[in-house]
C-alpha cells in the first residue's frame, strides 16, 4: 500500500479523499495494495467528516513521515501552496495538483525540482478539470505537429452564456443565479474576466512549446459586455457566443489569447453548453480531435487528481517527465493575429464606420433582433488593422468570429 496526504480539504480535496475511498478497488488494480490517505492538512477541524481523524495542522508531520510517497495539493492560490509543494518535492515526495494558478506561475520550476529529487509534479486537473487532457496531449499526440488548440475551459462562463441565450437574460441576472447554484464564486472576476481561461491556455501553450508562456503576456477579454441582443443576432445566423482560449501556430510563433467568439454550428464547440468544457486540437496528421467533459466540480476534478496520484504511486522513486523549461516564450504579437469581427454600432454611425473599414465588410446582419443598432461582420484582417481603422469610433460591441 502507498501512503498519501492531502493538502487542503476543500471542495476538490474532499473529492479526492472520497474517490480514493469509494473507488479503492479500481485504484488497487494499478497500485498494489492501493492508495491510502494517511493525513489531511488543513487549518480547520472537520468533526462531522468520516475522515476527520486524519486531519493534521503541521506540515512537518507529513514531510517527516518516510511512508508518505504522494501528496495531493488542492489548496489553491500561490501561497502557501508553492512553499508546501516545494518542500514536499525536495523530500522526494510526488505532488499532484489542481491548482492552475500555481502551475502557470511556477510550473517549470517545480517540474525541475521534481526531476532533481526523483519524484513527479503532475497537474492534469489544473486545466481540464475532469477531462483527461494533458497526458493525452503529451503522450498520444507527441508525434503530431499541433497547429492549434482551441478550448472552452471555464464552466462558469459557459453556463452563464448558455443561460443568457436560452432565457434571453442579462449577464448580471444569470451571474447571480450561477452564484446561488455554486457555479460561480462570490468574487467571480477570475472567471468572467477570463483570467482562469487565460491561465489554462498559458499552461497548454507552455506544454506545447516546452517553454514558459506567461499569463501576464496574454491578451484576455471576459464576457461581462456580452448582451442578450448579441446572442439573439448571433443565433439568427447560426452562431453561439463562447469564451474561447486560443493557441495557434503563426509560423514564427504562437498566438495565445482568450476572448469571446462567435462559434458556428459547423464546429463541435458549438454544442458545448452549460458547465461542460471541451478542447479542440488540430494536428497536421490526425486533423481535428476534441476532448469533452465536466471541467470542474468536486468529483470530476478529484478524479483527475486521483489519476495523477495513481501515476505518481506507480512511478514512486522516479520522475514522470514533462517537458517545460523556465525559458520564457513570448506569444506572437496580438496585433498580428488575423480574425473576422462581429460589430454592433448605433445606426447613425454605421455608414461612417463601414466607410472606415473600406472593403472589409463581409455581411450586414442588421435585423429586427438588432433593435436600434446596426450589426455587420468583417472579413479577415489583423487585429492591428481593425484597431487602426476603427480608432475613435463608438463601437457598442466587438466579438471575434471563430474559424478553423
Amino acid at each position: 500500500m502507498v501512503q498519501a496526504a492531502v493538502f487542503g480539504f476543500g471542495t476538490v480535496g474532499s473529492g479526492v479523499v472520497e474517490i480514493l475511498d469509494k473507488n479503492a478497488g479500481q485504484v488497487a488494480r494499478r497500485v498494489p495494495g492501493g492508495l491510502n490517505v494517511k493525513y489531511i492538512l488543513d487549518i480547520r477541524e472537520f468533526p462531522d467528516s468520516p475522515y476527520g481523524e486524519k486531519v493534521v495542522h503541521d506540515i512537518d508531520q507529513i514531510l517527516n513521515d518516510p511512508e508518505i510517497k504522494v501528496v495531493c495539493e488542492t489548496m489553491g492560490g500561490k501561497e502557501p501552496a508553492y512553499t508546501f509543494t516545494k518542500k514536499a518535492l525536495e523530500k522526494g515526495i510526488s505532488v499532484c495538483t489542481s491548482n492552475k494558478e500555481l502551475v502557470e506561475y511556477k510550473g517549470a520550476e517545480l517540474l525541475g525540482i521534481a526531476r532533481e529529487h526523483n519524484c513527479s509534479y503532475l497537474f492534469e486537473a489544473a486545466v481540464g478539470g475532469g477531462i483527461p487532457l494533458i497526458m493525452p496531449m503529451l503522450n498520444c499526440l507527441e508525434q503530431e505537429k499541433i497547429t492549434s488548440i482551441t478550448g472552452i475551459l471555464n464552466g462558469t462562463t459557459n453556463y452563464i452564456l448558455t443561460r443568457m441565450e436560452q432565457e434571453n437574460a442579462e449577464f448580471g441576472d444569470v451571474l447571480r443565479q450561477a452564484q446561488e447554484l455554486g457555479y460561480a464564486e462570490r468574487n467571480p472576476q477570475a472567471d468572467v474576466e477570463a483570467h482562469d481561461t487565460g491561465r489554462k491556455i498559458a499552461i497548454l501553450a507552455s506544454l506545447l512549446t516546452g517553454k514558459s508562456v506567461r499569463f501576464d503576456d496574454l491578451h484576455v477579454e471576459g464576457i461581462t459586455k456580452i448582451t442578450p441582443l448579441d446572442l439573439a443576432v448571433a443565433g439568427q445566423h447560426g452562431f453561439r457566443v463562447k469564451l474561447l482560449c486560443v493557441c495557434k501556430d503563426m509560423g514564427d510563433g504562437q498566438a495565445v489569447y482568450a476572448a469571446p467568439h462567435l462559434v458556428g454550428s459547423d464546429s463541435p464547440l458549438y454544442a458545448v453548453n452549460d458547465v461542460f468544457n471541451a478542447v479542440l486540437f488540430h494536428g497536421n496528421m490526425v486533423d481535428d480531435l476534441m476532448l469533452y467533459g465536466r471541467g470542474a466540480g468536486k468529483l470530476p476534478t478529484g478524479s483527475a487528481v486521483v489519476a495523477d496520484m495513481v501515476t505518481a504511486a506507480v512511478h514512486a522513486g522516479e520522475n514522470v517527465p514533462i517537458r517545460w523549461s523556465g525559458e520564457v516564450e513570448k506569444p506572437a504579437p496580438f496585433e498580428e493575429c488575423v480574425n473576422e469581427f462581429y460589430l454592433r454600432v448605433d445606426k447613425a454611425d454605421a455608414d461612417r464606420i463601414k466607410s472606415a473599414l473600406a472593403d472589409g465588410i463581409c455581411e450586414d446582419w442588421t435585423s429586427d433582433a438588432a433593435g436600434e443598432d446596426a450589426v455587420f461582420v468583417t472579413g479577415a484582417m489583423t487585429e492591428g488593422e481593425f484597431a487602426a481603422k476603427t480608432a475613435g469610433e463608438p463601437l457598442k460591441q466587438v466579438i471575434r468570429i471563430y474559424r478553423k
